[in-house]
């Protein structure tokens, strides 16, 4: 598979830091676990954050067959927009005015489409093992009724717009700034905690492997 992808659509700020490269974006929502699906309902705007998961080449949503909007927009095609978006650091500049973020963000368009029988069950666990890497095999399997409660929803990776900065604070040694002044980036480091077990987990059961592969607590 190419990483290259014709995007039909432009940042017209700081375009430069706009990129098709398919890689970015994989490497982007392979870091995240929340975005926001945006979509316009009765004439009104609306957006709410939705846990996803990459798989393939699909953005993978779980829903609800009691309601919400994302699945009403997926049974009647409606366009939406999902958007990602990561902070990496803080840009210290000499000014305010220059002072910025480093990040990277993402906005995939398209129409959700649901997923029926028996690809519906896989798409699940796959969509629970992006989440919680290794848990599926460490539970039971879900029962009919709970898949028969759920939706899962997919977004088609054809359409997107990528843009990130990087970098130091723009600067020059003829800028006029007093360079005693620190600048410099702040790099952002996220990490997981100690893991707390419920109140009715047994006293001194050992941590599944689905924790320890993320925490280093093996």
């Amino acid at each position: 598979m190419t990483t290259e992808t014709n995007c039909t659509r432009g940042v017209r700020r700081y375009p430069q830091r706009q990129s098709t490269d398919r890689a970015k974006l994989d490497a982007l929502l392979a870091t995240e676990l929340v975005g926001h699906l945006a979509a316009t309902v009765d004439g009104e705007p609306l957006v709410i954050p939705m846990i996803f998961a990459r798989i393939g080449d699909h953005i993978v949503l779980h829903g609800s067959t009691g309601g919400g909007f994302a699945l009403r927009a997926a049974a009647c095609a409606q366009a939406v927009a999902f958007s990602v978006a990561t902070i990496d650091g803080l840009v210290y500049a000499r000014s305010l005015y220059d002072s910025s973020l480093n990040y990277r963000s993402a906005v995939v368009y398209g129409a959700l489409e649901m997923v029926d029988g028996d690809a519906e069950a896989a798409l699940a666990n796959a969509f629970s093992d992006r989440i919680m890497p290794g848990r599926p095999g460490e539970v039971r399997d879900i029962k009919r009724k709970e898949l028969a409660a759920t939706r899962m929803l997919r977004l088609p990776l054809a359409d997107f717009v990528y843009k990130e900065r990087t970098g130091h604070p723009a600067e020059a040694a003829d800028d006029g700034e007093d360079h005693d002044v620190w600048a410099g980036v702040l790099p952002v480091r996220r990490g997981w905690g100690e893991p707390i077990p419920s109140p009715l987990t047994t006293a001194g059961v050992a941590l599944p492997a689905s924790v320890t592969a993320l925490t280093g607590r093996g």
